[in-house]
């Protein structure tokens, strides 16, 4: 039997099918009261030409965990949300294993979210640091 813990990863996980995120991969392995964390396969599929990680692969995991984190902590029946800005600096190249994007709230308000994302290898090599903002609209009733 799955914990809930089990379950709620892969109930999110299932909403990604058919998406980038199923494209590139990337999975939501871990949450808690203020982070959520996600990873992505480095293999061929997201090298840029010389055959290392592709910045803008690593701003798509860092975006969708962003993304997704506000909309786990999002009243979604009377909101919905959409990203505004994302920003990457990469710091380090990556050439196989998984990186690991661990997204935690720099402000968490009622219309607006700022969340701060680390991108770590598979050694915890600070890889990039992201920033994502969010915003949260009313549903038109």
């Amino acid at each position: 039997m799955q914990s809930s813990k089990e379950e709620f990863l892969a109930r999110i996980n299932k909403v990604s099918k058919d998406t980038l995120m199923e494209t590139l991969e990337i999975e939501i392995v871990d949450y808690g009261d203020d982070f959520l964390i996600a990873r992505m396969p480095v293999t061929s599929k997201v090298h840029q030409p010389d055959g290392v990680l592709h910045g803008g692969a690593t701003a798509a995991l860092a975006e969708s965990v962003g993304s997704f984190a506000s909309h786990i902590f999002t009243d979604l029946e009377n909101y919905f949300v959409r990203g505004l800005e994302v920003t990457a600096n990469h710091l380090k190249s990556v050439k196989e294993g998984f990186v690991y994007a661990k997204a935690t709230f720099l402000h968490k308000g009622r219309t607006t979210q700022l969340l701060d994302i680390r991108v770590t290898d598979d050694d915890d090599n600070l890889i990039s640091i992201c920033r994502l903002s969010t915003i949260s609209l009313p549903k038109k009733k």
